[in-house]
């Protein structure tokens, strides 16, 4: 290992870390400056990587889940030729540029996800780290080996304190993740001070527990290190972690292992002490034995690089089929050769027993969709029996068993989908989507192609109570930015929901469907997909001119149809499965569903929250601004005043 230039590398890293952060004025200088060495060994020793091909699909990941310390993984972009350039560092979290305050997944090369909120990167490395056994275990033959890397995380101790931390690390220590090896930066300093104050737990023990292999050491003993990631390799039934006993802000003689250069910039006078105690000469030092050392890795990387494309051509090759799915597998699917289950009029299904059947045609053509519930397949309707389970001793199947771990489940969906190669879908109760906020909110902020599976979407979940039924949660989830939520009315648009959420590739979409049956309602237009593909269609037509619009979104669509007959022939009812899609479309479009200049309600068992850019007032809106109760579906429903007769009685009023 040439030391020299490891330290050079680590020298290079804290100068132009606590820089940045004193020419921005903010950020975290203590986690770069005190794991520069790991930063340097990673990328100059250990990642099987190549700058060259930034999305090389067997190169190994590193997540940095403590993302406040984002200058170690920019200093490191921009050191080892990802593209980001000292200016870039320059304008260290300024408006534009690439090297945001917190890594941003998309915003340059080299970046695998976005992290920020502890823990989250953690979680998404168990999903990278599933995805790459997944993926090993379909294309891999014995001949040749196209998927063997491996995923490594840096995380901190607030990542540790993070309950999603606990759930991922348990369900990849059950799941023998062996290539998931994930560093702990353990330096004994949160914002606040000591972790004394709140942290004193036996993290190894801890993880120890969870089925993984644990080992201590320094995080300046460069050489130990690495003998530390060879016996993480060689354990290969379980994930590693590797605790560093390091030095925040180490270099800095005055603030060193403090908590004041923890989240703040070190400020001149310490600025001067701690080039004058590392050697620096000037502000933003580049060492150029660091950048001789990165041009001479780049070309033994690109050589490894070489030799892997040798061996994926020999192994397409030798299996055309495997390959063509291989190909099919990082492309948008094709969804016109999926043989969707079709449901007869006046046929009486709930969404998500339809859900359940349309998940698994569409299993059968798209065969990289994967995914799994939080211990309520059966209820969720999301178990694909014919595809396999994907297990500790069976690496084949497609369903995953997250267990009771909602968080985890949804931060690991998004690190399969970050990795390429697959499709997540993730399921659970409605309700329970307030479990899953965090990794949601990533979703749509890195625009990821995850599928949620929301059932039992309303208070007709009946004698659960109002524990179990959703009444703020479907607002809550259209409210974030790049998300689609689909509510389908019955089977037919269950069939349609599915079909558009797998076709979305720039974003996370959620169907919301029923626990109780719907009817199969008969439908005007059979054209009527084309209208609907824009988020909104008539059920009703309501005569050439109809007097009154009424608006309703899954089960309240049949509701609506119902209020319509009771009020008259000139009602029309209009079935929005996704108001998102519905705003977003064309004015045209909008006028000609609903027409401008008549009264529009809206039905919906949910808050009325959000409606008022579709309804003409608010007390054309038939909701629900209080939790359920407990008790039979359609009781409840009557004691609510969710009734088809309150509909029509609203519409008669004016």
């Amino acid at each position: 290992m040439n030391t020299t230039a490891i330290e050079a590398v680590a020298r290079t890293i804290r100068s132009l870390s606590m820089d940045a952060v004193e020419a921005a004025g903010s950020g975290h200088p203590g986690l770069p400056m005190g794991c520069a060495e790991l930063g340097a060994l990673l990328y100059g020793r250990i990642l099987k990587h190549d700058p060259a091909d930034p999305c090389w699909a067997d190169r190994d990941r590193f997540i940095l889940s403590a993302g406040h310390g984002s200058m170690l993984l920019y200093s490191l972009l921009y050191l080892s030729g990802y593209g980001l350039t000292l200016d870039d560092i320059k304008n260290f979290r300024q408006v534009g540029a690439p090297t945001a305050g917190h890594p941003e997944y998309g915003a340059a090369a080299g970046i695998e996800t976005t992290t920020g909120p502890l823990g989250q990167g953690f979680a998404n490395g168990v999903g990278i780290a599933v995805a790459e056994q997944m993926l090993a275990a379909k294309f891999n033959t014995k001949d040749h080996t196209v998927v063997d890397h491996y995923t490594y995380v840096l995380s901190g101790d607030g990542c540790m304190m993070e309950g999603v931390t606990s759930e991922a690390a348990s369900l990849a220590g059950h799941l023998r993740l062996g290539k998931l090896i994930v560093f702990y930066d353990s330096n004994g300093i949160t914002i606040d001070g000591s972790t004394e104050l709140a942290f004193t737990e036996d993290v190894a023990k801890r993880f120890e527990a969870y089925n993984w292999h644990t080992q201590r050491g320094s995080a300046y003993d460069t050489d130990r290190i690495v003998e530390m990631v060879d016996a993480a390799k060689a354990d290969a039934e379980r994930p590693s972690l590797i605790i560093l006993e390091s030095i925040i802000g180490k270099g800095a003689p005055n603030l060193q292992g403090t908590s004041k250069v923890h989240g703040a910039p070190l400020g001149s006078d310490e600025i001067v002490a701690a080039r004058k105690n590392l050697g620096l000469d000037e502000e933003f030092s580049v060492a150029p034995a660091a950048l001789e050392f990165f041009e001479k890795r780049r070309v033994e990387l690109a050589r490894r690089r070489a030799e892997w494309v040798s061996t994926f051509e020999r192994w397409a090759s030798s299996n055309p089929e495997l390959k063509k799915e291989w190909d099919a597998a990082f492309r948008a699917p094709a969804t016109d050769a999926i043989d969707f289950p079709t449901f007869e009029v006046g046929e009486s299904v709930a969404t998500r027993n339809a859900g359940g059947k349309i998940l698994n045609a569409c299993a059968a053509v798209v065969t990289n969709l994967v995914g799994g519930s939080a211990d309520l397949a059966s209820s969720n309707k999301t178990a694909m029996p014919d595809f396999g389970q994907f297990g500790r001793d069976d690496r084949s199947g497609r369903t995953i068993n997250f267990g009771v771990r909602e968080h985890a489940m949804g931060s690991i969906a998004n690190g399969i989908a970050l990795h390429g190669g697959l499709r997540p879908f993730a399921a659970t109760f409605m309700v329970f989507a307030d479990y899953m906020r965090p990794p949601i909110r990533l979703a749509a902020l890195m625009r990821l192609p995850v599928i949620y599976v929301f059932t039992h979407d309303s208070i007709y979940v009946g004698e659960d109570g109002p524990t179990h039924q959703p009444v703020e949660q479907l607002e809550s989830l259209r409210i974030f930015p790049g998300i689609v939520v689909f509510r389908p009315a019955d089977a037919e648009e269950t069939a349609l929901a599915w079909r558009l959420a797998l076709e979305r590739t720039d974003g996370p979409t959620v169907l919301a469907l029923t626990r109780q049956n719907l009817p199969v309602f008969e439908r005007p237009d059979v054209d009527w997909c084309k209208d609907a593909r824009k988020g909104a269609y008539v059920v009703r037509e309501g005569g050439a001119t109809p007097e009154a619009v009424v608006v309703a979104t899954g089960s309240e669509v049949s509701l609506a149809l119902e209020a319509a007959e009771m009020v008259g022939p000139r009602v029309r009812v209009v079935s929005m499965v996704s108001r998102e899609l519905f705003l977003a479309a064309e004015r045209e479009f909008r006028r000609r569903i609903i027409p401008e200049g008549v009264p529009v309600y809206v039905a919906e068992a949910a808050v009325a929250s959000g409606w008022e850019c579709v309804a003409s007032d608010r007390d054309h809106v038939l909701s629900l601004e209080r939790f359920g109760e407990s008790g039979k579906a359609e009781e409840v429903a009557e004691h609510l005043g969710l009734t088809a007769a309150r509909l029509a009685q609203m519409i008669r009023r004016s």
